[in-house]
């Protein structure tokens, strides 16, 4: 921003400059001398002289129309480097009629970054703004309009812009820019306006899969109000696939509900990762988590057993609860294809406890078997105001990033 800054405040020197040498053939000596001083002080960048200089032209009465836009020209370009934005805001209104076009733009944003270097960013705000309403185009300059209005505590109005941004971003196929959207998110939590946080924070991991951004959001999905404690493993596995799992504790809490879930193919699957990382097995905890992992193996082992026939009991059972439940672990155990069809077997037998989460686990079952396209079709039927839903949304951006 500040080298942006600099060559507007030299481009602006030269392009006046250069208009008050062209026109300095019809100016009198007393005028003209003066006014040269000032121009080799703008070159020497020495704007506040030039200022002094400018001032004494000035002084001197009986100036003709084209005498005072010269003074004045050259005052903006001095004031400009000097940052004076008010003195150059004044001198632009005088000279501005005299200026074409691709100049008068130049001038109106080295005034705006004037006014921003003061950080009287209301003012650079009418300024940055006033360059667009002449015909504006630099995409840097919207940047700047936007800061600007963030700065000067227009937060409503910045939450409008950005969302404006983004949404022309993605209806035009482009990727929204990742500081658009954290200053979004930003203005959002500062105004307290929960439906622009999330919009923002989700665009985040959608467009940015930052372990840090993923962290911020599922944490904020368990603190909604209503989100059920039971959702707590399908969380972690979202956790786990974004890779924004670290902690042992998570890492060990996650295996083990997974046991209790049934699904001793990923409880097994979680301690090794957590190994793997360096999560697990270490420090004061490792005994304990070698015990888990000594547990898990054993009912792997106890549950392998007895898979033929458990199985069979779950086809021949009256509803699907059981059939769900074993299709999950196998596709853990590596039948993916398998698993998703007894999962589909056991959501179309009916009678279940909770069928929107076995439609989650069919989604989550679906990605891991590389059905990209039915896991996010899957998705999309999901229901639930206990975070269910929730939860299946934002499987739904992890899935549209996986493809991507």
């Amino acid at each position: 921003m500040k080298r942006l800054t600099r060559w507007s405040v030299g481009a602006l020197g030269a392009i006046l400059i250069v208009g008050a040498v062209h026109a300095q053939g019809g100016v009198r000596p007393e005028l003209g001398k003066p006014l040269q001083a000032a121009q080799e002080l703008i070159k020497a960048g020495k704007y506040r002289e030039a200022l002094a200089k400018v001032r004494e032209a000035d002084a001197i009465g009986g100036k003709s129309a084209g005498e005072n836009l010269m003074v004045e020209r050259m005052r903006l370009a001095a004031a400009s480097g000097a940052g004076d934005a008010d003195t150059a805001a004044k001198a632009f209104e005088t000279v501005s009629s005299s200026v074409s076009g691709a100049d008068k733009l130049r001038m109106i944003e080295s005034i705006a970054g004037t006014y921003y270097r003061a950080k009287e960013y209301a003012k650079a705000q009418q300024w940055y703004q006033r360059y667009f309403r002449e015909g504006g185009t630099n995409s840097a300059n919207r940047t700047l309009m936007i800061q600007t209005q963030y700065l000067s505590g227009d937060l409503a109005g910045v939450s409008k812009e950005l969302m404006a941004d983004i949404q022309g971003a993605e209806r035009s196929g482009a990727t929204p820019a990742e500081d658009r959207i954290n200053m979004l998110m930003n203005a959002a939590v500062k105004q307290r306006d929960v439906g622009a946080e999330t919009f923002a924070l989700e665009r985040l991991v959608m467009y940015y899969p930052k372990k840090e951004y993923w962290v911020t959001l599922l944490n904020r999905l368990q603190r909604k109000p209503g989100f059920s404690d039971r959702l707590a493993l399908d969380t972690y596995r979202l956790s786990l696939a974004t890779g924004s799992m670290t902690a042992g504790a998570d890492f060990s809490e996650m295996a083990q509900l997974a046991l209790q879930a049934g699904s001793g193919a990923e409880a097994k699957q979680v301690v090794d990762k957590g190994f793997a990382a360096g999560a697990l097995g270490t420090g004061a905890e490792a005994d304990r988590s070698k015990r888990l992992r000594d547990l898990i193996v054993k009912r792997n082992d106890e549950a392998k057993k007895t898979a033929a026939d458990d199985e069979k009991a779950a086809l021949a059972a009256k509803d699907g609860n059981d059939l769900v439940t074993i299709g999950f672990n196998q596709v853990f155990e590596g039948q993916k294809a398998k698993g998703v069809q007894l999962i589909q077997q056991g959501i179309a037998k009916g009678g279940l406890k909770r069928p929107e989460d076995a439609k989650l686990h069919l989604a989550i079952a679906q990605l891991m078997a590389g059905d990209n396209g039915k896991a996010q079709a899957t998705l999309k039927t999901v229901s639930g105001n206990d975070g269910t839903s929730d939860l299946a949304r934002l499987w739904s951006l992890y899935a549209r990033r996986a493809k991507s």
